[in-house]
């Protein structure tokens, strides 16, 4: 299975290498997680694993993620996550209830991430898509920050009132799935749990993000994991 794992994002630090040199790093707490299923060809139609972590209270998780869990052999989960096998022998290395924690991670250079962006509500076009405004002279009257003509963007110029889809327009800003993709991985404490992780996190401080294996690197990236610089 490609190494990968849940956790929460807990916030930022520093760390200082050897040389002195400032690293600005942002502090996963990753895992324990546990296999909670394993799916085959046979029954499933493809090859998968599934991991759990964070213990819920039952009166706060439903009878049949318990019942699931229960088949494990753990307690119930809060938060659950498949990852794509390419066959079932990948898949079959793994078993019920096992274990998987940041020592999963050891040996990695670069990881993704995988979060849920901040939501920040309905926004305009000028914060949502950097529009740059209307004329502030010229006779623009209380207008500045508005989009300016969209009409001629119908299905049917003259006829028509339908907007093409993807029209940039105002409209909910944030609050969706983003992948940050080879993030340096500076440092791994399997004693806490903990991942440091240099770059761009999605996400709140608590939110949940899921770190993989990069599924594709610069060739400079790929020279430095594969051990050539």
């Amino acid at each position: 299975m490609p190494a990968a794992i849940l956790g929460r994002k807990i916030g930022m630090t520093r760390m200082f290498t050897d040389d002195g040199k400032n690293i600005p790093v942002t502090v996963i707490s990753a895992g324990p997680c546990f296999v909670t299923q394993v799916k085959t060809t046979e029954t499933d139609g493809y090859s998968a694993v599934q991991i759990a972590m964070e213990d819920v209270k039952a009166r706060r998780s439903t009878m049949a993620v318990m019942g699931h869990d229960a088949k494990a052999g753990v307690a119930p989960k809060r938060l659950h996550r498949e990852i794509r096998m390419e066959d079932d022998a990948e898949a079959s290395q793994y078993s019920l209830g096992q274990e998987i924690g940041v020592a999963a991670l050891e040996g990695l250079k670069f990881v993704d991430v995988i979060g849920t962006s901040k939501g920040k509500g309905f926004a305009g076009t000028m914060k949502r898509h950097h529009f740059k405004g209307l004329c502030a002279s010229h006779g623009t009257e209380r207008k500045h920050r508005s989009p300016g003509s969209i009409g001629s963007h119908g299905t049917d110029r003259g006829h028509g009132a339908k907007i093409k889809k993807g029209k940039r327009m105002a409209g909910q800003l944030g609050n969706e799935r983003v992948t940050i993709r080879s993030l340096d991985l500076v440092s791994i404490d399997p004693e806490n749990n903990l991942l440091l992780v240099k770059g761009a996190v999605p996400g709140p401080r608590s939110g949940i993000v899921f770190v993989r294996t990069p599924t594709r690197l610069y060739k400079s990236k790929a020279r430095k994991q594969a051990g050539g610089e």
